[in-house]
């Protein structure tokens, strides 16, 4: 049965994204000249690059399901690539409405057509985003290198002073925030042993840390690697490639591209929809710092985000329209294959 609460909590996770993000559009385009957008898409921008971007935008995809299916291998988890392609990109599509809820949509795509453990599937998607993590934290490391000057005009100019916020932390307050992580941890792990559901929790667990150690186990790393590098070339070319579509940006060199994408990837951890508001403001004080006009970085972000976020859509009506024609099966014909 549905709570009053239950639904509350749900309406809630939709509302409050779409609330964040438009807050901040809204706070960065009050008083924009919306009429001259026309004349900007009609006359003054390049769609060439514009075309040419999306084939990478669909490759970083399709080099995420297949990696996805290479990581379920070592778990006798036997997954179509035209499954877990198609579940990708329907994840994508979906987080458009609910930020994040695509990673749950894509197990439960895999579970339905290929009757793939869901929390065996959940646990590879956490060994992905560890994956992705790190390689992205090596990204951001090469880009505060070749342009430390702007990030630091960047943080100055936003207000974020990591060495401040974390200075105001003394040691007592240090040891007080993990004594109470871990009581809190304690108190969870107690309070589930007396619930009827710890069983359940425990074996979705199990599933969990056996995504996330299947990793060691894949056949072919090389391949793995090739399908890791290919998602992040492809996103950077997908972004990069806009850059020749205005006159205002053509020019400012692949270092500028670099920049402004690993702000942009960190920026959209805050939760709305494909990133909407948060990545608008990094990306186009970036852009500003590097000496491009207000103006301009506002038509930059506003329409390479909203024709991306359309590509998004789109592949997301495909893959459902696709995946009804897919064959479903049957919990016997998956046994048999993963002996």
């Amino acid at each position: 049965m549905i709570t009053v609460s239950k639904v509350t909590t749900n309406a809630m996770k939709i509302v409050l994204p779409l609330i964040l993000g438009g807050a901040i559009l809204y706070w960065m385009y009050r008083g924009f000249d919306f009429r001259q957008m026309q004349h900007v898409l009609l006359h003054e921008m390049d769609w060439t690059w514009m075309l040419l971007s999306f084939p990478f935008g669909i490759s970083a995809q399709l080099f995420r399901g297949w990696r996805w299916r290479q990581t379920l291998e070592p778990m006798g988890e036997k997954v179509r690539n035209s499954v877990a392609v198609n579940s990708i990109f329907l994840s994508y599509a979906v987080s458009l409405v609910v930020p994040r809820i695509g990673e749950f949509a894509r197990c439960g795509v895999l579970k339905r057509w290929d009757k793939v453990s869901f929390p065996k599937a959940l646990g590879t998607v956490v060994t992905e985003r560890a994956v992705d993590t790190l390689l992205m934290l090596v990204i951001t490391g090469l880009a505060l290198l070749i342009q430390l000057p702007v990030f630091s005009d960047f943080f100055s100019r936003t207000g974020t002073r990591m060495d401040i916020m974390l200075g105001q932390f003394t040691t007592a307050g240090w040891l007080v925030t993990i004594v109470c992580g871990i009581a809190a941890l304690i108190c969870v792990h107690l309070l589930l042993r007396r619930m009827t559901i710890y069983k359940k929790v425990k074996d979705a667990a199990c599933g969990l840390w056996q995504g996330v150690i299947s990793l060691r186990n894949v056949r072919n790393v090389p391949l793995f690697i090739v399908f890791t590098l290919g998602i992040w070339l492809s996103y950077f070319l997908h972004y990069y490639l806009t850059f020749f579509c205005f006159d205002a940006t053509s020019s400012l060199g692949i270092d500028c591209a670099l920049v402004t994408f690993v702000v942009g990837s960190i920026a959209v951890i805050v939760p709305t929809p494909n990133g909407a508001g948060p990545w608008h403001f990094a990306v186009k004080t970036m852009l500003i710092l590097y000496g491009v006009a207000e103006n301009d970085a506002l038509y930059f972000v506003l329409i390479v985000h909203t024709v991306q976020t359309m590509l998004v859509a789109l592949l997301g009506i495909y893959a459902w329209l696709r995946l009804s024609f897919i064959e479903r099966r049957h919990q016997e014909q998956a046994d048999a294959e993963n002996k």
